[in-house]
């Protein structure tokens, strides 16, 4: 750790519940007004306005203005993810009731890390994306960061991952993100970014109002295996002399 990093500073921050129940409704990576995040914490929109203005100043969320309204999201990924890896850290806070333990449940189960999988779901997805290969570790004594191979990529694409468009994001391709009701990593960075959108359009995940709590409609393992069996029909039927086809076949076999 940095020793000119001041963690304190950070720390007087997190105390204040308010300001952690405010921070974690933002983990659903939209945007919500001061009257949302008032509600979410349970304190007065005066109230929430001045602890919102001092996570800004900290650079924990940013605002921007929409009209007469004023709107806060996470400042970015790098965020979310040093906050999932506190969490990863922190003692469980006990349940308020059968209400708050059904919630706790769901969010273990499948959520939402800013815009990424995570929960139980997210980690089965990297679990699923190692054993087929489609992701490997990068080289390290730390697998942090992922490496796309070449089944991967075709598979992925059939499935309608936008790529492309997570290689051209300016953060992280993939890496990995502690999970803290798991505490394994799930897939964080552009490509769990597009994974995710991917599941939501073909309605294997969907996403709930003003919650992080998603719900798995299907396996997402047999939305992975889809690739597998259309590539395999392809390459069998002689569909396509595409090389990138019958070199992920023979990577496969």
């Amino acid at each position: 750790m940095a020793t000119n990093a001041d963690v304190a500073a950070l720390g007087r921050l997190l105390a204040a519940p308010a300001r952690a129940a405010m921070l974690d409704a933002l983990f659903d990576g939209d945007a919500w007004s001061v009257g949302d995040l008032a509600r979410a914490a349970r304190v007065s929109t005066s109230t929430a306005s001045e602890h919102l203005d001092q996570l800004r100043k900290g650079g924990l969320v940013a605002a921007s203005q929409n009209g007469r309204y004023r709107l806060y999201r996470l400042a970015g990924p790098e965020v979310a993810h040093a906050l999932e890896c506190l969490g990863a850290l922190a003692p469980p806070l006990a349940a308020r009731g059968l209400a708050e333990d059904s919630r706790n449940e769901a969010l273990r189960l499948g959520r939402t890390c800013y815009d990424h999988l995570a929960g139980i779901a997210g980690v089965e997805l990297l679990d699923a994306l190692l054993v087929r290969g489609f992701v490997l570790p990068s080289q390290g004594p730390e697998p942090l960061e992922y490496r796309l191979t070449t089944v991967g990529e075709t598979m992925l694409f059939a499935r309608g991952v936008r790529i492309d468009e997570a290689r051209r994001s300016r953060r992280n391709f993939a890496c990995a993100c502690q999970d803290w009701t798991e505490g394994r990593p799930h897939l964080a960075g552009a490509l769990g970014m597009e994974i995710l959108q991917a599941l939501i359009r073909d309605g294997v995940v969907i996403r709930g109002d003003g919650t992080r709590v998603v719900e798995v409609t299907s396996s997402i393992c047999d939305w992975l295996d889809e690739t597998f069996k259309a590539s395999i029909q392809a390459w069998s039927d002689g569909a396509s002399d595409d090389h990138s086809v019958h070199e992920t076949m023979e990577e496969l076999s």
